[in-house]
């Protein structure tokens, strides 16, 4: 079995580690990485890789940075080269990027299998360009690997339920598998002159907060107002726009380069409390049983919010900095989030010749007859 698995952005870097490593303990199977360069800048990038010890890329096609059209068209055009060339059995994308829908598309017009790992995971709120590559992603993918029973349940309510399985999330297994060599080898709190536990972690990098220089001031207004050490890990973008608007920042807060996935675990692990914009850290920080206050106005990562670890604070600052230390989470902390064998699970399951290839051109056609219908 060939399989053609893509990568582009943080997230899915550290997704593809535990996968990877299954996959290729196979004895009939040949991976074969291809990195979109959807993240190109070496602490977004190639840390990862070096760090998590994931196989060199295949393929890198370089796309860079673009609007969501360019950069997505740039992969589409880029990556069909690539499928034409390996005529893989399989395509694996992961999580809601450009880099993931631009993967299925094209797998799905070269008549190519596609399996989305973190499927049916909605925020509801369309003007996400996250949740729009979730749903076309889900529509014409064959085989569905989910993070939670809920995301189960929402891809059931659009009619995919005979290509499904509940995994649980790979991210917990990257997380479990390299929490001891994160705290081998980050020495990220004594370079930063931390004191675990008497400090917060923030990340910043959607484009609802990015591209809003009124959300953006309103955070950056709460972050400068609360007294306690903040530190920011900035990404490329996030630090662009901060520029722009002449962002400053109070002395508590540490404004810094992105951080590699060992020096991110240590800052996570050690922070009092985490704020975030990032479904990935979002999740991360349930792992580390640390509260969790994101950024947003809604999140697909329900759970958490019902477990009561993580709270919707939006960009108002007065919400933020009322939240900052008032929140807290419950004593209890379900799994909801599996057992950290995710990427074993998925590796049997491909392995097993179970899955039943075509119900995404089978969903496609009944779709259309009953619009037709209609």
């Amino acid at each position: 079995m060939k399989i053609v698995s893509i990568v582009g952005a943080r997230p899915e870097f550290i997704q593809s580690a535990p996968v990877s490593r299954a996959l290729r303990a196979l004895p009939n199977c040949r991976e074969i990485l291809v990195h979109t360069g959807q993240h190109y800048d070496y602490l977004m990038s190639q840390a990862f890789f070096d760090e998590l010890g994931i196989p060199a890329p295949d393929y890198n096609l370089e796309v860079g940075s673009g609007s969501h059209g360019r950069q997505t068209a740039e992969i589409l055009t880029r990556l069909e080269d690539v499928l034409l060339k390996e005529k893989p059995d399989l395509v694996i994308v992961r999580g809601d990027t450009n880099s993931t829908l631009a993967g299925a598309v094209s797998a799905a017009k070269l008549h190519i299998p596609a399996a989305h790992i973190e499927a049916g995971e909605r925020s509801f709120d369309r003007r996400m360009p996250e949740e729009i590559n979730r749903l076309v992603t889900d529509s014409v993918a064959e085989a569905h690997f989910c993070v939670s029973r809920t995301a189960v349940g929402h891809l059931a309510n659009e009619g995919i339920a005979d290509s499904v399985h509940w995994v649980g999330d790979v991210m917990l297994d990257a997380n479990l598998q390299n929490r001891p060599l994160a705290r081998r080898n980050s020495d990220a709190i004594q370079r930063l002159t931390l004191t675990p536990g008497k400090y917060a972690l923030v990340t910043i990098h959607r484009a609802a907060n990015t591209d809003d220089p009124k959300r953006l001031g309103q955070i950056v207004a709460a972050l400068n107002g609360v007294r306690e050490t903040v530190v920011f890990p900035a990404h490329p973008r996030t630090r662009k726009v901060l520029t722009q608007i002449s962002a400053h920042f109070a002395d508590h807060v540490k404004l810094i380069d992105p951080a590699g996935y060992f020096d991110m675990m240590v800052l996570e692990e050690n922070a009092r409390l985490i704020a975030t914009d990032s479904g990935g850290v979002q999740r991360e920080a349930y792992f580390f049983g640390k509260p969790c206050l994101t950024l947003r106005d809604e999140t697909e990562w329900t759970e958490t919010v019902e477990a009561g670890w993580n709270k919707l604070v939006g960009a108002d600052s007065e919400m933020i900095t009322e939240s900052w230390f008032n929140f807290a989470p419950p004593v209890e902390q379900p799994p909801i989030f599996g057992d950290g064998t995710a990427g074993h699970k998925i590796a049997d399951i491909l392995n097993s010749g179970s899955i039943v290839f075509g119900s995404a051109g089978r969903r496609a056609a009944a779709s259309a007859l009953e619009m037709a219908a209609s």
